[in-house]
Order: C-alpha cells, then structure tokens, then sequence
C-alpha cells in the first residue's frame, strides 16, 4: 500500500509505524496550516505530556494562506537551542539517549530556514537511527482526491487526530504519570532504541 503523509516534526509514533509498514508519497504542495503536527510533537517530561512547538514566520497572502514549502522557521527565538535542553532533561535518564545523541544534536545546531526541509531531515535521521529506509518520493500536485494513492493526510492533524491503541513500552516517567500513548517517535527511540523498528513494524495500523 502507497500512503501519501504530511512530513511532520519529529513524527509521532502511528505516522512512523504508517512509514515502517508502507510505501510512502510525501506531500509538499499543500498550504500550511496551522495548529498541527507540522511544527510540533510531543514528548514526556517530568511534568507529563509536553509539546514542543517550532515558531515560524507568517509571511502569507493577502488571503493568509502560504505554501507548506514557502514557510520559514523563526530561528530569533533560539527554538533549537530550548528543543535540545528539553529533551536532555526529559530523557538523559532513558536507557538510550546517550546512544542517539550524536546523531541528533546537530540537526538542533544547524541553520535551517525551511520549515518543510528540516522536517524531512528529522524523519530521515530518525531512519538512519532505525536502519529503516526513508522514501524521497514527493507529490507533484495538490490533489483533494489522491489518484493510486492512500490518503492519509490527516495523521497530521494534532487536534481530532486518530486514536491509536498501541502496546505499551516501559517510559522514563511511567511510575507518575502512567503510559502516555502516542507521543513522537523520539520517546519511543530514547526509551526502547534498536528495538524501536520492531515494535513500529508490529503495531496494528490496519483501521487507517
């Protein structure tokens, strides 16, 4: 099956198992909207769930619409430098951190200026983390109705967002606040490591 899929920040842990278990278009002629996982994911801190959220610059039409590919991040704001130190204090006690942090920090120590661009970069490091490989295939249009393609364009959506009953796996901060479900795949990355793709290849995804 071919699914067509918003790049997002850091994805969260159904879109990479959609990734794992699929071929996959990457849509890039959309217009950005905002209030979605376009630029944002959530992890868990001390405090529970936690978003963490990448300013950008509203330079849109007269309409207020702008292309996804057009939008530029607010690099004023030192967002990377707060991203970082966020998640060294969220996860420097998981099992894995430390495995993964090399080749992590410099995507938070890099200039980008395109929101769309970084975010293909995070999945693709988040790949190569995995051993999985990553599709370049992009769209070539905005289609409402995707020809051959599923459309599963929603997963991006971060309020009304599909629900997803995952098997559990053991959290930096379960023994507070529980197991909290459907965070980005980072904490899922920090917490179980290598074996991550098999626990992403083995979720059930069949109701998308």
């Amino acid at each position: 099956m071919k699914l067509l899929l918003h790049p997002t920040y850091f994805p969260s842990i159904i879109t990479f198992a959609a990734i794992a278990q699929n071929e996959v278009v990457w849509e890039v002629c959309d217009n950005f909207q905002k209030q979605t996982y376009r630029n944002r994911c959530y992890i868990c801190t001390d405090q529970g769930r936690h978003m963490l959220n990448i300013p950008i610059k509203h330079v849109g039409t007269d309409q207020g619409r702008q292309l996804y590919n057009d939008v530029i991040v607010d690099n004023t704001s030192h967002w990377k430098k707060i991203h970082w130190r966020t998640l060294e204090t969220a996860y420097r006690t998981s099992p894995y951190f430390e495995f993964y942090e090399d080749e992590l920090r410099p995507l938070f120590e890099s200039s980008d200026e395109k929101l769309l661009d970084f975010n293909l970069k995070t999945i693709q490091t988040i790949g190569d983390c995995l051993n999985l490989k990553i599709s370049n295939t992009r769209s070539e249009s905005y289609e409402i109705t995707p020809k051959d393609l599923v459309d599963r364009r929603q997963l991006v959506n971060a309020k009304g967002a599909t629900t997803f009953h995952q098997e559990k796996y053991n959290q930096v901060f379960e023994e507070r606040h529980g197991f909290i479900g459907d965070l980005s795949i980072l904490d899922l990355l920090f917490n179980e490591g290598p074996n991550s793709l098999q626990y992403i290849k083995n979720q059930p995804i069949s109701f998308l």
